[in-house]
């Protein structure tokens, strides 16, 4: 399964190339990719079960920058 998110705050490329970097890391997590340009991550989940990446997604966002909200495009 396939979701869009913005990310409200996110004025680092190094930042989304690093939160980019972790999220891929992510159990649970098929790929992922940070346009930083348009501030929009596409994330996609491996399982059905998108909800709960979504929120070790938010958290881990929430550790390496607590500046940058997720936000659902």
């Amino acid at each position: 399964m396939k979701k869009v998110f913005r990310l409200e705050g996110l004025d680092c490329a190094h930042c989304a190339a690093k939160i980019e970097e972790r999220v891929s890391k992510l159990e649970g997590v098929k790929s992922v990719v940070i346009n930083f340009m348009t501030t929009k991550m596409t994330l996609e989940s491996i399982d059905e079960n998108i909800g709960e990446v979504v929120e070790k997604v938010k958290k881990l966002i929430n550790e390496i920058e607590p500046d940058v909200n997720m936000l659902k495009a």
